[in-house]
């Protein structure tokens, strides 16, 4: 049997293990991705290894989280990141640059390569025919040093594309339906590879726009063929000898197999509080909204914004509704007004932001208060636009713009206008000034440290008895946003922890950290649900509770990235044996593991007692040889030093 794209590339980065399920391997990064929110605490912990230069073929630092400017800390932390970059032989996007995923897609992706980014949307990249993935900051730093990164080896789920999209559907559409099809959890411990006759129809960004929300669905990775259509992205871009053809053997096979006929599909729309509450926007057609708002890393690309302007050319946007555009990067923002789609947008009312993430992870562009607003980001949950009480659904640019016209969300297939055909510009003019190559040398460089970046916490190693209190219990799919918030409040704290750990569990309970403060030194445990830890790859949602004492989290399952991230950091991560047990489990309720360092390595199920009930439940790990070493000294940083 031939090999599928997955398959082939990682076959050509293993460097550990073998490729069965469920055995940890290690891959070869030849590619890093860090963005500001998390790339700080990446530089700081590379500075810790005195490695002088990165390892890497390419690494990038893109500043595209942080650019609200409100006091000295985003622009002292900018200034840390350039001195780093310069230093430290990495590529600098400056503030205003544009999004991570696009502008490095746009710049330095290259087909058959890998890509680790200490942002969960890295995954973006399979679009180009890259192995790419999110990741803790600190195994990117692992990754800059030269180390594999380790992984657990996936189920590879084949997805079949046929068929052609219909009028006024859209690649979001695609990935709405894998979302309504799987859920927020069935990508876990699964790669997701499209091929199939419908590809034909996706352009290179229509592909970044599914991989992108791969994310979402859980999924380790997204992966895409390197075929005729990224060999003229790549022309386009000037970058045309970047390109390697990488297309699945005509006998191959996959894990798991899935087919969409992309003719039988409509606009679909996830409602709020997850991205995968999805169901066709007829279901929920002509409930006012506040805000419309277009763009983002889940929909960067030229054709995304120019289809709006086309709806809206000589229109003007309902005078209830505000019309936010957001556009990825800086190059398809000069595109889009050299080819007048900004003009057509300006005057029919839109607010046009700088390129970066702005209001997808809460920086700006807030809802009023129990108001609707449509976006075309990855992600809708809770409270994350940064309105507590948000409305937040998830759509096409399409239903976007067309609802933004009437006021109310609108199936853009009702629109009097006819179907446009959006095509990139022939003579794009690459605009890559703002991305800054390393210096060839950097010893004599010094890095810039503002008042509030701190050191890194000191962590200690794993103590033989382990007793507290359950400090929190919660349901199902909470998110790294519950755990550790991000927003303009938050984020600036990015590279001091004491000071962003008093943001943890806010959302939830604003009096964790203030609880917490007594049991930092003996101990804490957390009770979760299914799949805790989605979304976000940030670490702080696993080293801010973890500086406040948390040794233990007990789940029904967790997500991937977030499961890693506790074991980066010295928390072990627990499941129930039995899911029953999860209600014999209190907050308050005090627990107690025995000789629990001669238990992780002797065995995959420990013995918890819980003290206040009297009763002793089983609760099981799934870490490797290497996990376990770092849960026992307290963290990865102490592993390797």
């Amino acid at each position: 049997m031939g090999s599928n794209v997955t398959h082939k590339l990682i076959a050509s980065h293993l460097v550990s293990g073998q490729m069965k399920k469920g055995e940890e391997i290690g891959v070869r990064i030849d590619q890093t991705l860090t963005q500001d929110a998390t790339g700080t605490l990446v530089m700081l912990e590379f500075e810790a290894m005195n490695i002088s230069r990165v390892r890497t073929e390419v690494s990038a630092q893109y500043v595209d989280h942080n650019i609200l400017q409100t006091d000295h800390k985003n622009p002292d932390d900018h200034l840390f990141l350039a001195s780093a970059c310069r230093k430290f032989g990495v590529w600098f996007s400056r503030p205003g640059n544009g999004v991570s995923h696009p502008v490095h897609m746009e710049n330095l992706g290259v087909p058959g390569k890998t890509l680790l980014g200490s942002d969960s949307h890295t995954c973006s990249a399979g679009s180009l025919g890259m192995l790419a993935f999110g990741a803790g900051g600190l195994e990117v730093a692992m990754a800059m040093a030269g180390q594999p990164f380790f992984v657990r080896m996936p189920e590879i789920m084949g997805v079949r594309l046929t068929g052609t999209l219909p009028e006024w559907v859209s690649a979001k559409d695609v990935i709405l339906e894998m979302l309504r099809r799987h859920g927020v959890s069935g990508g876990r411990g699964k790669i997701i590879e499209y091929y199939g006759p419908g590809l034909e129809c996706l352009s290179a960004m229509d592909r970044h726009v599914i991989a992108n929300m791969g994310a979402e669905l859980g999924a380790t990775s997204s992966v895409f063929p390197s075929d005729s259509e990224i060999r003229n992205f790549l022309q386009l871009h000037g970058r045309g000898d970047m390109f390697t053809e990488i297309t699945a053997d005509e006998n191959t096979g996959y894990d798991i197999d899935e087919e969409i006929d992309l003719s039988s599909l409509e606009p679909l729309i996830a409602l709020p509080g997850s991205p995968g509450n999805v169901v066709p926007v007829t279901e929920v057609a002509g409930r006012d909204i506040y805000q419309s708002y277009i763009g983002s890393s889940s929909n960067p690309g030229f054709r995304d914004l120019a289809i709006a302007a086309y709806i809206l050319d000589e229109k003007k946007v309902h005078d209830r509704v505000s019309l936010d555009i957001n556009p990825a990067s800086r190059q398809i923002l000069e595109h889009l007004t050299s080819e007048g789609y900004l003009q057509k947008l300006i005057h029919a009312g839109a607010r046009i932001h700088q390129a970066g993430c702005n209001g997808c992870i809460g920086m700006g562009q807030a809802p009023a208060s129990g108001k609707i607003s449509l976006r075309t980001v990855p992600r809708n949950f809770s409270g994350r636009s940064g309105t507590k009480n948000d409305k937040v659904y998830l759509c096409s640019p399409e239903t976007a713009a067309a609802s933004a016209l009437s006021g109310v969300i609108t199936d853009p297939r009702t629109l009097d206008i006819q179907y446009p055909i959006i095509k990139e510009p022939t003579n794009l003019t690459v605009h890559s000034e703002m991305l800054i190559p390393p210096a060839q040398e950097g010893e004599e460089v010094e890095i810039e440290k503002g008042p509030n970046i701190q050191p890194l916490p000191a962590l200690t190693a794993l103590p033989e008895r382990l007793e507290g209190p359950v400090l929190l219990k919660v349901g199902d799919d909470i998110s790294t946003d519950d755990i550790m918030p991000a927003g303009t409040e938050v984020l600036p704290f990015r590279s001091n922890i004491p000071e962003i750990s008093k943001f943890a569990f806010q959302r939830i309970d604003e009096t964790y950290s203030e609880r917490s403060k007594m049991y930092r030194k003996s101990g804490s445990f957390i009770v979760g649900g299914l799949n805790y830890g989605q979304g976000s790859s940030r670490e702080h949602a696993a080293l801010g509770p973890r500086y406040l004492g948390l040794r233990a989290v007990i789940a029904k399952s967790f997500a991937r990235i977030h499961w890693q991230n506790l074991c980066n950091f010295g928390i072990l991560p627990l499941t129930f044996a039995h899911s029953g047990d999860w209600e014999k489990n209190d907050q308050g309720d005090i627990l107690t593991i025995e000789h629990v360092r001669n238990a992780l390595s002797s065995s995959h199920a420990l013995t918890v007692f819980n003290k206040t009930r009297n009763e002793h439940f089983t609760a099981l790990h799934d870490m490797s040889a290497r996990q376990i070493e770092m849960v026992l000294k307290g963290s990865l940083i102490n592993m390797v030093h």
